[in-house]
């Protein structure tokens, strides 16, 4: 697995942190890893994007990232209000196959859902793992409302062709409700697709170290951590 594609069933579900705990937990197993953001939006030039936040919290990583634009928008529509050139999924699976001839593993971090435009030919994230031929993590929410949204995500992806890898949790509750309780065990179901982690909720405030020294156990083997899946549900679901 040279090339990970993360993707979110939508925004704010954790995929940031996600993608920085998959790759702390790589770099501890020993690998080296890049990042690679396909497109920053609402970030202005001088501010940390996705990319840098991913290295604070999971350490040496090389970070890459295509383009940016100040509008906190879909990249198709934020490059056109900002006259600038889009992104184009050709150019996200060129970039992200260069850092795989120099790196163990490469994440490509999507913006918002699987869908969302890069460009004004309707070219998404989907596209270019499609021409990685690269599996794809999916990030979802935990609580009521997930089913429908991740369930859309997996069959998409199977649509194209495509390996949806796994799913992982991206904020789980300190305190889950019963609609999170009974998603951790609905998920996989309706998905057919495994669960592979489940970061907490405010992991991102930990300290960087913190932070690195946990991630191994937010996420499962398949992923180079010590997540229990079933231990998970029998602990949380009830």
């Amino acid at each position: 697995m040279p090339v990970l594609v993360i993707t979110g069933t939508g925004t704010e579900v954790g995929k940031t942190v996600v993608t920085a705990a998959v790759a702390a937990t790589a770099l501890a197993a020993g690998r080296s890893v890049a990042v690679l953001k396909a497109a920053q939006t609402g970030v202005r030039p001088d501010e940390p994007g996705d990319a840098e936040e991913v290295a604070r919290l999971a350490g040496a990583v090389t970070t890459a990232e295509l383009a940016r634009y100040p509008d906190p928008l879909a990249p198709a529509t934020a490059a056109r209000r900002a006259g600038r050139a889009a992104v184009r999924p050709r150019e996200v699976a060129e970039t992200a196959a260069k850092l795989a001839a120099e790196h163990d593993l490469v994440l490509v971090e999507g913006a918002g859902g699987l869908l969302v435009r890069f460009d004004e030919d309707g070219g998404t994230l989907a596209d270019a793992a499609a021409l990685l031929s690269a599996p794809v993590l999916v990030v979802a929410a935990a609580g009521l409302g997930t089913l429908n949204v991740t369930e859309l995500t997996a069959r998409e992806l199977r649509s194209r062709g495509l390996d949806p890898v796994g799913l992982v949790i991206g904020s789980w509750p300190a305190e889950a409700d019963l609609a999170a309780r009974c998603n951790v065990r609905d998920l996989p179901e309706v998905t057919g697709v495994p669960l592979l982690g489940a970061v907490p909720a405010g992991a991102a405030g930990l300290p960087p170290a913190c932070f690195r020294a946990s991630a191994p156990r937010w996420l499962a083997s398949r992923l180079d951590g010590t997540w229990d899946a079933a231990a998970f549900r029998g602990r949380e679901a009830g």
